[in-house]
């Protein structure tokens, strides 16, 4: 029997139970209403921690620093986050600033430096203004109900905080994994996301806390896309501190199923949300490629399609030219047969079996104003599918980012 999976009303990082988070402005970034620039998680009882990290070349300290504290045999208390500031490409100085800002959060919190994680978010080549951290980090109160300011304040050019939790029961125990992240550019994860944190209350074996992260991560966050870049902070964080009580979950009974459709329910729901909420963007777009050869050709085919500049800004202009979600697709380079290919937006046929068919202009174009558009493609050559999800491409999105720093 299959466990149902339960949303939680408001649900956010800290409805998982034993967890507790804050959030403060500094004056990191720009004032304005409700702000925040730092945060902290906190969970009194010792979490197993899984993690995934940017696979880009050039790296803030707080992603190499996370990476030595988060493993199969480490535990975490408390993560401390700051936006406005990514912490990257400023030389030694940047990692001495991320182990004294766990310095600084341990102390506050009554743990230790090796069991705090740090990331950092914001603008790239700025030295992490340390006097206030070291005056507003202890000033962060944390609560039960607090992660919604922990949401804020890991936010930069977002417009609106993405938080989400769900809950399932094994054997009269009630076990809830929520989350939080942030994103809006610099958006094309590998391995990992902008930030996101996930938090469970349920008693996780850490080498299969991993398994389920990597995996979730995969149909997920590595699965959207806003403008083809990938930041160099990217970081995702599953916690879990067993507060919830009952068994082990290791894999290979219904309790671990429905955790791990718990989490990646959590995952899909917050990366969908960042695309969603791209720079600039007006629609989301979800792509779907069916009936591959394998999962992996359609994962890769439909992030293709996603990311595709020349779909994107046909999407933003209401213009169904299919022609560029085919190129988006064959540009990946998977196997496929062009005379086989069936191709839809929201639903109504366009292609069939790699030719246009007749269909009313009109009635695309009126599909393509909505909020949503989504976008099938029916390769024919297997019974593989995958999902990718991204947003149109507009003058916003140019301005915004011809003007970041200035």
């Amino acid at each position: 029997m299959t466990i149902p999976i339960a949303s939680v009303p408001n649900g956010t990082v800290t409805s998982a139970k034993g967890f507790s988070a804050g959030g403060i402005f500094a004056g990191i970034k720009t004032p304005g209403v409700d702000k925040k620039d730092i945060g902290l998680l906190y969970s009194e009882r010792a979490c197993a921690v899984a993690g995934t990290f940017s696979q880009n070349s050039v790296i803030s300290p707080t992603v190499t620093l996370d990476k030595e504290r988060v493993g199969v045999d480490k535990k975490v208390h408390a993560v401390v986050v700051n936006s406005g500031c990514a912490n990257t490409a400023v030389g030694e100085q940047g990692m001495i600033d991320a182990k004294e800002m766990t310095d600084i959060t341990a102390a506050h919190l009554g743990v230790t430096s090796a069991h705090t994680l740090v990331s950092s978010t914001g603008v790239i080549g700025v030295e992490i203004p340390m006097a206030l951290m070291r005056e507003y980090i202890p000033q962060i109160k944390v609560s039960e109900d607090g992660g919604g300011e922990f949401a804020k304040a890991i936010l930069t050019t977002d417009k609106l905080t993405k938080e989400i939790a769900v809950s399932f029961d094994v054997d009269g125990v009630t076990h809830t994994v929520g989350g939080v992240s942030k994103g809006s550019g610099m958006i094309h994860p590998n391995m990992a996301t902008m930030l996101a944190y996930v938090a469970t209350d349920a008693d996780v074996e850490p080498g299969y806390l991993q398994k389920v992260l990597s995996e979730s991560v995969k149909l997920s966050f590595n699965q959207i896309d806003v403008d083809g870049d990938q930041s160099t902070n990217d970081t995702v964080l599953l916690l879990a501190n067993g507060a919830a009580g009952g068994s082990t979950i290791s894999g290979g009974d219904e309790a671990s199923a429905a955790f791990e459709a718990a989490v990646l329910q959590v995952c899909q729901y917050l990366a969908i949300e960042i695309a969603r909420d791209g720079e600039g963007g007006t629609k989301l777009i979800e792509v779907t490629v069916n009936s591959a050869h394998t999962e992996e050709d359609a994962l890769k085919a439909s992030r293709s399609c996603a990311a595709s500049m020349l779909v994107k800004t046909a999407v933003y202009g209401r213009d169904p030219n299919w022609g560029r979600i085919f190129m988006a697709v064959g540009k990946s380079e998977i196997p496929l047969d062009e005379s086989k290919i069936d191709c839809y937006i929201n639903d109504i046929q366009i292609v069939a079996e790699g030719k246009a068919i007749s269909y009313n202009v009109q009635s695309v174009v009126s599909a393509l104003a909505g909020d949503e558009v989504r976008l099938r493609v029916d390769l024919n050559v297997g019974s593989a599918s995958g999902v990718a999800w991204g947003c149109d491409l507009t003058e916003e999105y140019v301005v915004f980012n011809s003007a970041y720093t200035t």
